[in-house]
């Protein structure tokens, strides 16, 4: 069971949706995005599978939270940084986001 050090050890930070490409590379529908974390960790890309909820257009300027201290992986051509957060739903994948505007780079305490 993991504890509560070990939840510790992730960093979960915020960061801003800058771009949203398409990915037709992907085994499942996915997009691929670059995500804004602030002056520290700065532009991060990731392969997100929320196309059944999300258009690429209403993606941009979107705060989302990510893991941002796991090690890079390869998703077909696409090295996805950081993992973005979601719920699995019955309508797809939803992002978890902050409720309200903060800045980008803002650790999840």
């Amino acid at each position: 069971m993991p504890t509560f050090e070990d939840f510790l050890k992730l960093d979960i930070r915020v960061g801003e949706i800058l771009r949203v490409e398409e990915f037709p590379k992907a085994r499942k529908p996915a997009y691929q995005l670059w995500v804004d974390f602030g002056e520290e960790i700065g532009v991060k890309q990731s392969s997100a599978q929320i196309t059944e909820c999300y258009t690429r257009e209403e993606l941009i300027g979107r705060q989302v939270l990510g893991v941002v201290n796991f090690p890079p992986r390869q998703v077909a051509n696409f090295i996805s940084e950081v993992l973005v957060l979601g719920i699995y739903s019955e309508q797809g994948v939803v992002l978890i986001t902050p409720e309200r505007s903060v800045k980008k780079g803002d650790k999840l305490g």
